[in-house]
């Protein structure tokens, strides 16, 4: 969708400790945003991975061609490889064309992104006065819809502009400048531009919030129903999340008309995964036992959960000083950088790749075979999301906990 939208990797940085100098910002991890801690048995993080059934196929009531769409749009579909539409495309692609609100209660990798994006392309082709702007919780996932909005409507003329931080404001000035008629972001920088005059969404008559639970656990509440407050009152609004909860409940009640509701049943991510917990004595004793796991025999793609910011980088130094090819990958660092450890982690440039709660959603990593919980999560729902980077495409993961102090006997 020829965008302006231009690829700022912020400052230089080769992967090397002591170099990291992007802008520091408010990282995404639950402590720093002042998440909620709930005590977690560490019984809960041990459990054996079972085989689980492949899940009968889903026999779609619609095919892509039955949607009333752009001409162009299908022609892309096919150019993408796009065959018969998933579950929740199946089900929310529809109603979303005839203009309803819809809320989705979908997982990632559902295909949920084309789910919506599909008919809010639709839209803003045939009606001109109609603008959109998707929020997501981290810059990955909402990079990742911009990708996806750009090929879906490649070659329709529409300008668009994606807003997160860690990058040049700049740019994204520039971008604005154009009078972008679809903007996606996420809720801080959103909410950054609002303030200094960058963006109006008075008129922005199409909003998605992807994912709202995890923005809700990161302490985006306030920003989210700002922003939501600005748009026109007339609009349609599409909300996916993975989880239902009270909060969540209440922003969708408040800020919806009797939206469609679909629910995806998909397999829980953690049942594939061997899970277990290594207990440790102190810090030296810890580190020892994470180096020892890390040369273990099966290990080939790791992600090391940490909780801060400092924590990640004392870890990834250290480990980089102990020869181990990591890159870290957290909140403070510019967006360049992100997106470098994470190309390196998904080229196998690196095998380790130490992140805080930010590497729990919203990135597309296959083939990782390992997850670590250096510092337990604050909430069981954190753990579930970390561990279910592993085990993916049907193979078997594997998780480890670290748990201070000896087992119970």
């Amino acid at each position: 969708m020829p965008y302006s939208y231009r690829s700022s990797q912020g400052a230089s940085y080769n992967g090397r400790p002591g170099q990291n100098k992007g802008r520091r910002g408010p990282s995404n991890s639950r402590n720093q945003r002042g998440g909620k801690s709930e005590f977690i048995d560490a019984r809960r993080f041990v459990a054996a991975a079972v085989d689980v059934a492949p899940a009968e196929e889903y026999v779609p009531t619609h095919s892509f061609d039955d949607f009333d769409v752009a001409p162009l749009l299908k022609a892309n579909l096919i150019l993408k490889g796009y065959t018969a539409p998933s579950p929740i495309q199946d089900q929310a692609i529809q109603p979303a064309l005839e203009g309803k609100d819809v809320l989705g209660i979908a997982g990632t990798g559902t295909g949920k992104t084309a789910a919506f994006a599909l008919p809010i392309l639709n839209r803003l082709m045939t009606d001109p006065q109609s603008a959109a702007l998707i929020i997501a919780p981290t810059r990955e996932l909402a990079q990742q819809i911009e990708a996806e909005c750009r090929s879906l409507a490649r070659g329709s003329g529409l300008m668009g502009a994606i807003l997160i931080g860690g990058s040049p404001m700049r740019p994204q000035l520039m971008d604005l400048a154009a009078r972008p008629r679809i903007v996606i972001g996420t809720p801080g920088r959103i909410k950054d531009h609002l303030e200094r005059g960058s963006l109006n969404v008075s008129n922005f008559n199409i909003v998605v919030l992807d994912e709202v639970d995890r923005m809700l656990d990161m302490g985006f509440v306030r920003d989210i129903r700002s922003i939501l407050d600005q748009m026109h009152q007339k609009r349609q609004s599409l909300f996916f999340s993975a989880t239902m909860n009270k909060e969540v409940r209440s922003l969708i009640e408040t800020f919806t008309t009797d939206p469609v509701a679909i629910k995806i049943h998909s397999a829980v991510a953690s049942e594939n995964v061997h899970q277990d917990v290594v207990h440790y004595d102190g810090h030296d004793d810890k580190l020892d036992k994470l180096k020892s796991l890390l040369n273990s025999d099966g290990v080939s793609k790791v992600i090391i959960f940490d909780e801060t910011q400092r924590g990640v980088e004392r870890l990834y130094k250290s480990l980089y000083e102990h020869g181990f090819p990591v890159d870290s990958m957290h909140g403070g660092k510019s967006q360049g950088q992100r997106q470098r450890a994470l190309k390196k982690f998904k080229n196998n440039e690196i095998t380790f790749l130490v992140a805080t709660d930010v590497a729990a959603r919203g990135i597309d990593v296959a083939d990782i075979s390992h997850v670590v919980n250096y510092s337990i999560p604050k909430v069981f729902d954190d753990y579930v999301h970390r561990i279910g980077r592993a085990g993916r495409a049907g193979k078997t993961g594997y998780a480890f906990t670290f748990v201070q102090g000896r087992p119970n006997r």
